[in-house]
């Protein structure tokens, strides 16, 4: 059998954001991984994984089939993929981090060293028609898609990319894509009024919630650089952590003992001082967005769990156009059911489908 590292592979594609091609090859982010093909009988995949509590998944895709789904448990693990293949016979290979980096978890992260084949090669996989970046909370990435309702432990056993709506958009309208994206962080906050868990501080960089050695030493931390992967369509998911901040109590930091907040009025409406709040990380957010994608049609989608912050993401939207000239589209996606509900009270595998369809059909509308 051959074996070579991924470095040694250049017509290996690597899925999303990372600091450079390396050896081994970090997969920060949900949906981050690999696309090639492969023409031989015989296929292995060796990874190298760390975690203290939240072991890193994987799912693998052969010719848009989803075949194999698996944790990740110790460093230099070899998982044989396919076996007993006609060789000769080309089959287009995805292999996907089904989990978010996990901030919780300093020790967290998922690296592939090589591959391993007989017969046949390793080839570049088929081109995409476009970039799409999905910036956005745990629906971006995928908690609660697999697993049945009842299901409430936080693990990552209950995350997956491959119903979510971010690779069921990109796959609809032929794209290739990556995730930003942290469960239960928001623009301005997070579900618990934690205002360090805001996907905007962490936005321009390779993979800042990645706390471990490795992953720093591996660029985690690095300022992010995009100049060979500009996305034409920005699709950003945010506001559903902030509005149970709002509904939610005080957060008290435990170092200093100060509380944090998003207030409702008496009459329920939404206390100025945060609604402004809002209005300005959005806009800050939407800036370092177009940095990094000048030329990218952005987009808000927001509605898949209930909440009633939807005219306050729009005043935000308005705002930033106003500051900049600069346009960026909103759009209600529908929300979950009692049917389309999934595990950990997040919406399943069909509310993603709903979202991805809407999605497609505006992506499609605006090219």
């Amino acid at each position: 059998m051959q074996i070579a590292t991924i470095s040694e592979l250049p017509q290996v594609k690597v899925l999303g954001r990372i600091a450079r091609r390396t050896q081994p090859q970090p997969l920060f982010w949900a949906a981050s991984g690999l696309d090639f093909v492969f023409s031989g009988s015989e296929l292995w995949v060796q990874f190298d994984a760390s975690f203290n509590v939240l072991e890193p998944w994987i799912c693998v895709e052969v010719n848009g089939a989803w075949i194999m789904r698996m944790p990740i448990l110790e460093k230099g693990q070899w998982v044989c993929l396919l076996r007993n293949l006609a060789p000769g016979v080309e089959k287009r290979v995805r292999i996907f981090k089904d989990c978010q980096a996990m901030n919780g978890d300093t020790e967290h992260l998922l690296s592939v060293v090589a591959l391993k084949w007989e017969d046949g090669e390793i080839l570049p996989p088929p081109d995409a028609d476009l970039k799409i970046e999905f910036v956005g909370d745990s629906l971006t990435s995928g908690e609660g898609t697999i697993g049945a309702v009842q299901e409430t432990d936080w693990v990552t056993s209950f995350f997956s990319s491959m119903p979510c709506f971010t690779k069921k958009t990109a796959d609809l309208v032929n794209a290739e894509f990556c995730t930003i994206s942290q469960g239960g962080w928001g623009i301005a906050a997070g579900w618990d009024n934690n205002p360090a868990t805001v996907i905007v501080d962490i936005y321009d960089k390779v993979c800042a919630c990645a706390k471990s050695q490795q992953a720093i030493s591996l660029g985690a931390g690095e300022q992010a650089d995009v100049q060979d992967w500009k996305a034409d369509v920005v699709v950003i998911n945010l506001g559903t952590n902030d509005y149970s901040g709002f509904c939610n109590e005080a957060w008290v930091d435990p170092y200093t003992g100060e509380r944090y907040k998003l207030h409702k009025n008496e009459d329920g409406s939404f206390a100025e001082q945060d609604a402004a709040l809002i209005r300005r990380e959005m806009g800050r957010l939407l800036r370092k967005i177009r940095a990094l994608h000048p030329d990218a049609k952005m987009v808000w989608c927001y509605g898949m769990i209930p909440g009633e912050l939807a005219p306050l993401l729009q005043q935000g939207l308005a705002q930033y156009q106003q500051e900049t000239g600069d346009f960026c589209d909103f759009l209600r996606l529908v929300e979950v059911t009692e049917k389309t509900m999934g595990a950990r009270w997040h919406p399943g595998a069909e509310c993603h489908a709903q979202a991805a369809q809407l999605l497609a059909n505006w992506i499609r509308s605006h090219r």
